[in-house]
């Protein structure tokens, strides 16, 4: 209910109740005349007039409990919705904080954001400062190269000219040395300068003396030795014994032939000793024939002969023999690393040594021994020591042009 219609239900009820007296005053005026009429047979009683309203009959009873009945409603009104106002501020206050938490959370969060974005960035800055020294150290070290062109290039040539001789004197390698001093003048043409010409013609002189050298191939030389070494332990052992079928034991080929058409003939049945047959055969020539062969091969086999002109091979046990390859096995290779060392004396000395024993131990008529042998004498007649030319004039030039430069 509003108050505006508690108002105006207020306000009928007041006249309502003024009203009501003036009717109830009327009535009682008009009342009387029937006593009247009857006055002697009832006692007379007091007027009605006289008689005070009842207090309910009274109007500002109504208005006071009205009044009451609203300020109680208001009462109440303003109670529940002051309850309602506070329910509202409780959960706006927890939402407030609920909401707090979330942004203390996120500003925490975008505090560790921004102290890892600090990190980083103070790392950056850090690669900056180096990349930007590491820029400085790169263009100084330019200004230098740029400063001190003609230095480098002179340290370059004297590298090459240097690792020339150490081949020449060291390994004996011309080819390497040719090559070394070919890389130091292609530097000083690629730099294009008069001032490097007398430098030039000191290096051509030097090449030129290198290139009329006798050439020693050490890798045919080295392969060469390398298959005598893989065929040693092919080679036939000369032993005593038997002549070959080859020589004067081998038999006639009419022999052979008629052995052979004796093998290859399939057994017959041996004639009766009675029988016309087996007294044909035995005085045939044919059977007389074969009887001479045969006893004429059992005296043959009971004489040897074999030529004295020569030494007899010698005789080694299995054992024996195996330490006899692996023995020319070593003097090769001891004739390889001096080969390497362009040692002349021990490496003719080894090839001929294992020469000799790969002659006395093994058979002449073998091909493998006889090849053998012509490569070992064709190594042995090769010169390898040859007198290496040294680069003195080349580094002297070097070291002039060098003190020249700085003295300016």
């Amino acid at each position: 209910m509003q108050p505006g219609n508690a108002a105006s239900s207020a306000s009928e009820a007041a006249s309502a109740s003024e009203t009501r007296p003036v009717n109830a005053a009327s009535s009682a005026v008009q009342k009387p005349a029937e006593p009247r009429a009857s006055a002697a047979s009832q006692v007379p009683q007091p007027s009605v007039a006289s008689q005070p309203p009842p207090v309910w009959r009274n109007p500002w009873l109504l208005v006071v409990l009205l009044a009451l009945g609203l300020a109680a409603w208001q009462w109440v009104e303003t109670r529940q919705k002051l309850a309602d106002t506070q329910q509202e501020m409780a959960r706006r206050l927890a939402d407030s904080d609920s909401a707090g938490t979330e942004v203390r959370a996120l500003a925490m969060q975008s505090q560790e954001q921004v102290a890892g974005v600090l990190g980083r960035l103070g790392a950056l800055e850090e690669k900056i400062a180096e990349s930007q020294s590491q820029q400085a150290t790169l263009e100084k070290l330019y200004q230098d190269l740029a400063s001190n062109r003609d230095e480098w290039a002179l340290s370059e040539v004297e590298q090459s000219v240097t690792l020339a001789s150490q081949q020449l004197q060291l390994a004996g390698n011309v080819h390497a040395a040719v090559l070394a001093l070919q890389v130091a003048d292609a530097r000083l043409v690629g730099i294009d300068r008069p001032q490097f010409i007398s430098l030039r013609k000191v290096l051509a002189s030097d090449l030129d003396r290198l290139r009329a050298l006798p050439q020693i191939d050490i890798a045919a030389i080295s392969l060469r030795l390398e298959s005598v070494i893989s065929a040693v332990d092919t080679l036939p052992v000369a032993v005593e014994g038997r002549p070959q079928p080859s020589e004067e034991g081998a038999p006639n080929t009419a022999d052979a032939a008629v052995a052979g058409s004796s093998e290859a003939a399939p057994p017959a049945e041996a004639p009766s000793v009675i029988s016309v047959e087996f007294w044909r055969g035995l005085v045939s020539a044919e059977l007389w024939k074969r009887l001479g062969r045969e006893f004429w091969g059992e005296v043959k086999s009971l004489v040897r002969i074999q030529r004295v002109d020569r030494d007899d091979p010698a005789l080694l046990a299995p054992e024996q023999v195996f330490f006899l390859r692996e023995n020319i096995k070593l003097r090769l290779l001891n004739a390889r690393q001096a080969l390497l060392a362009h040692d002349q004396s021990v490496f003719r000395n080894e090839l001929q040594r294992a020469q000799a024993s790969i002659g006395r131990y093994f058979d002449a008529a073998a091909v493998a021994q006889q090849e053998a042998l012509d490569t070992l004498k064709e190594l042995a007649a090769t010169e390898i020591d040859i007198a290496m030319p040294t680069l003195n004039d080349s580094l002297s030039a070097i070291k002039t042009f060098k003190l020249g430069q700085e003295r300016q």
